[in-house]
């Protein structure tokens, strides 16, 4: 049986949510990661970083648009060291200026990505995934790469089922 490793990025508080600024108490891609977790089984681990994102939805756009600019990679509170164990890695994230916040990036440059099966998971509000993707390709050198999944963040509370039918088929 395959075994699968769930990272993901997720912003709690104030997020863009159809068309408006939204309080949320839990991040759109944290309910997206545990919907796999739930189909799939595997085990979770959020990126979080040392210097937290501003609470202010703007303000936080414009700190994630300055970091993809300058290629950041801002320091996390713990890593993973290996994926060795793992068969199936889902990188998932918000779509923040068309891919992933670089703190995922600062997670991912650690690992060895060699004979893994990669899926890149986007919530978004508009940009599907992005170029996510094709930046996966560029960091996980040496992995095989599923089809990714997009979901919307306003439609993440009615996705449960639409995760859990891809994940199942992503490792199949």
């Amino acid at each position: 049986m395959s075994k699968n490793l769930i990272i993901y990025y997720s912003r709690k508080g104030q997020n863009y949510f159809n068309g408006e600024i939204k309080d949320l108490p839990k991040g759109n891609t944290e309910i997206v990661a545990e919907s796999i977790g739930k189909a799939v089984g595997g085990d979770l681990f959020e990126i979080r970083t040392v210097k937290e994102y501003a609470a202010d939805y703007h303000v936080c756009i414009e700190e994630a648009k300055q970091e993809l600019r300058e290629k950041a990679r801002p320091e996390l509170r713990e890593y993973i060291d290996s994926i060795e164990d793992y068969d199936n890695i889902f990188v998932c994230g918000p779509c923040w200026w068309g891919t992933f916040p670089m703190a995922v990036f600062t997670q991912l440059e650690k690992l060895d990505f060699t004979g893994k099966n990669v899926f890149a998971v986007m919530t978004h509000e508009g940009s599907g995934l992005g170029s996510s993707e094709r930046d996966l390709k560029r960091i996980c050198s040496g992995a095989t790469f599923g089809k990714g999944l997009a979901v919307q963040g306003a439609s993440v509370a009615k996705s449960e089922s639409q995760v859990s039918e891809w994940a199942k088929n992503a490792v199949k």
